[in-house]
């Protein structure tokens, strides 16, 4: 049996793990379509909103736009925790690479 083409997103709040909360924090960095969001990095995605609010956020937020890339980029909706591991690794990676 072939298989059937996923809908495509229309409301960031259709994306797996992106409730109200998380969709209002994307929209303040401009992101307002799921399109935006799928030609973004989400490390990048995590800094700028870290800029914009002004503090550090929970790692968790950053695990969830892997998750959301994942799921955009064809992949199956998994949970954000699904993606602690890579998160923490990335976190990690980057901020080697801003030491002097």
């Amino acid at each position: 049996m072939p298989a059937t083409k996923r809908e495509q997103p229309v409301q960031l709040e259709n994306l797996p793990n992106i409730g109200k909360a998380i969709a209002a924090d994307l929209r303040r960095i401009g992101i307002v379509h799921p399109d935006q969001l799928a030609r973004r990095e989400p490390l990048a995605i995590y800094r700028e909103l870290s800029e914009v609010m002004g503090r550090r956020l929970d790692p968790c937020l950053l695990y969830t736009l892997l998750s959301v890339k994942h799921f955009l980029d064809g992949g199956e909706a998994l949970p954000w925790w699904n993606f602690t591991a890579e998160g923490k690794i990335l976190l990690k990676s980057s901020e080697k690479g801003s030491q002097p």
